[in-house]
């Protein structure tokens, strides 16, 4: 059974840290590349960053600088750290796993930056 879990997220204010996690089971971890994706309410789901099996690394250009995806192939997880946080970074955070064929979402966690 695939499941992707994440963990980790909350209240912060702004200019705090967040690290994410994203924990993967059910599949070939190391076969897939890695994303973390958010959506805020009244908005379509965005590409916030992803990391390919080879570890080549994309970010959206809103958070370039200030966050930083990694993927550990032992532990099946994928962090995202979070700094600099905005206002604008509140939405639920998911993670998904892809692969040619095969699309793996998680439940989300919510992260909301506000004082």
């Amino acid at each position: 059974q695939v499941q992707l879990v994440e963990s980790g997220g909350g209240l912060v204010q702004p200019g705090g840290s967040l690290r994410l996690s994203c924990t993967a089971s059910g599949f070939t971890f190391s076969n897939y590349a890695m994303s973390w994706y958010r959506q805020a309410p009244g908005k379509e789901r965005e590409l916030v960053a992803s990391i390919t099996n080879y570890g080549f690394r994309t970010y959206a250009d809103s958070v370039k600088g200030r966050f930083t995806i990694s993927r550990d192939n032992a532990k099946n997880t994928v962090p995202l750290q979070m700094n600099s946080l905005k206002p604008e970074d509140t939405a639920v955070y998911y993670c998904s796993a892809t692969r040619i064929g095969s699309v793996y979402w998680g439940q989300g966690t919510q992260v909301t930056v506000s004082s």
